[in-house]
């Protein structure tokens, strides 16, 4: 059997704690690989390697580092079908998803690539008799990436290549459940010339997070995953000194107003909902349809769901693969299952599904549930699964009233032609991004992603302008150098005279 070992200081590091987990093909359910777990002392070892490395790197030019990254970026766009592969085998997603993945990795990437102009400082002249003061931005030293198992390549490259341009060294804990695409990021990394030590993955389950969390070695830590894990990372490892960006779940709105486009609405919401399995966190998995549209709505985006093609994710015909292990499909079937007695109207039930010659697969159907209420089980909690919930309201207040009730505010949605209407939304909605006739509005690499409320733990969202922030800290100096021709200027107690 393959084993996913760890990669660290350049190299493959064979896992010496003895402990294995089982890497499963979802189109299969066969468990087709090991990933090693790490030990507290082989995170330990790591995070000395990554010490020794940033001694070197956080001194190096910023020529030397975009050079590396420049090459590191046509290396990816040369190995996108590989990691593909990867991302399919592992995690399930179709092959076209996973591609639209490393496309959208590629692109924080490319934001590295031209660090420098984002890493300039700032510099005032003369603010007193020959004093100048100077802002400038260095490295944190050692940082850490603890990343989730539905995006395995581009929520990596969301951290690490913004942290290593600015300076710093990288430890990558990804998901145990699909390790190999971060392997084979780092491999590539090292190819274009990263220097050993600068970036390591290091593969482990809750012992090796609790290390990263603890180390005193580890200036931050980024996460993105569940609410619950998010606030006790940002928890811990805040009490341990580390500046934290966590990033947690979701449960993203799309308001449909009566004027909307019911096609284009409905041609969102199947996307958005069942794209990836809806196992993201920026997938639509609550549409509320405002006054009389609401049972056209319903039907059109059934027509749509039902025509969906499900099958193995190396299948080109396949528009959408199976859940990442059985025990999460068998949760998410059972909000669908538990939905009619919670007062919802089951319009379509994709329990029990299953695909021809791959019975074994962790295989759901798209479910679409109608008339759900605030208080069921399946509106309250973040599914993750191919499951679409439709509330009603009657007006344009009751529905943002509706939106801005939810403990999360990652990300939202609204669909009309009224301008007006769209650029209240945008100002009014309690959600860090807002899309307007777009249905995941997931900002470019040089904007930054992140949401609110239980949905964000940390002060800074991920990539883009806040991302380098976050991977740099903020120096003041004043200089003073007297002019040749001046005499000894003497002792003076008082504050500096400005003006």
């Amino acid at each position: 059997m393959k084993t996913v070992n760890h990669w660290i200081g350049g190299k493959t590091v064979e896992g010496a704690s003895g402990n294995y987990g089982p890497v499963t093909d979802p189109a299969t359910g066969e468990v087709t690989t090991q990933v090693a777990l790490a030990s507290a002392d082989e995170v330990n070892a790591a995070v000395r390697i990554a010490q020794e490395a940033f001694q070197t790197w956080g001194q190096s030019s910023l020529a030397a580092r975009t050079k590396v990254l420049f090459a590191y970026r046509a290396l990816l766009d040369a190995n996108r079908d590989a990691i593909a592969e990867l991302i399919t085998a592992e995690h399930g997603k179709v092959h076209s998803d996973a591609l639209g993945e490393v496309a959208r990795g590629l692109e924080i990437v490319e934001l590295a690539c031209g660090i420098t102009t984002q890493l300039k400082g700032e510099l005032s002249t003369s603010v007193s008799n020959r004093v100048d003061v100077a802002a400038i931005r260095q490295p944190l030293g050692v940082v850490a990436g603890i990343t989730p198992f539905n995006f395995p390549a581009m929520v990596p490259m969301w951290m690490f290549p913004l942290a290593v341009a600015c300076g710093n060294t990288f430890i990558l804990k990804p998901s145990e459940k699909d390790p190999s695409a971060a392997n084979k990021l780092a491999e590539l990394a090292s190819e274009a010339g990263l220097p050993a030590g600068v970036l390591n993955v290091v593969h482990g389950d809750k012992v090796a997070v609790d290390a990263l969390l603890a180390h005193p070695g580890i200036s931050a830590v980024s996460f993105v995953g569940s609410t619950p894990i998010a606030r006790h990372i940002h928890t811990t490892a805040s009490a341990n000194g580390k500046r934290v960006q966590a990033l947690g779940g979701a449960k993203n709105h799309m308001l449909v107003l009566p004027d909307a486009d019911l096609d284009a609405a409905a041609d969102a919401a199947v996307s958005a909902a069942y794209g990836s399995a809806g196992e993201r966190c920026m997938a639509i998995s609550a549409v509320v349809a405002v006054g009389a549209i609401g049972d056209e709505l319903v039907e059109k985006i059934r027509e749509r769901a039902e025509k969906i093609k499900i099958g193995p994710g190396n299948d080109p015909a396949s528009e959408m693969g199976p859940l990442i292990t059985a025990a999460h499909r068998d949760k998410v079937a059972s909000y669908v299952k538990g939905a009619a007695d919670q007062g919802a109207d089951v319009v379509l039930d994709g329990t029990g599904y299953t695909v021809d010659g791959f019975e074994k697969g962790h295989w759901i159907g798209l479910s679409l549930l109608d008339n759900v209420k605030t208080d069921s089980d399946a509106y309250r909690d973040e599914i993750f699964g191919p499951v679409l919930c439709v509330l009603r309201a009657e007006t344009y207040e009751e529905g943002v009233a509706l939106i801005n009730a939810s403990p999360f505010g990652n990300g939202t949605a609204i669909f009309t032609r009224d301008g007006g209407a769209a650029r209240r939304f945008q100002l009014e909605i309690e959600a860090g991004m807002v899309g307007v006739n777009v249905p995941i509005p997931v900002p470019v690499g040089y904007h930054s992603f992140g949401g609110w409320k239980d949905s964000l733990f940390g002060d800074h969202h991920v990539y883009g302008n806040d991302g380098i922030h976050f991977y740099t800290r903020g120096k003041v100096v004043t200089t003073r150098w007297p002019d040749p021709s001046e005499g000894h200027i003497g002792v003076d107690l008082g504050f500096p005279r400005n003006h």
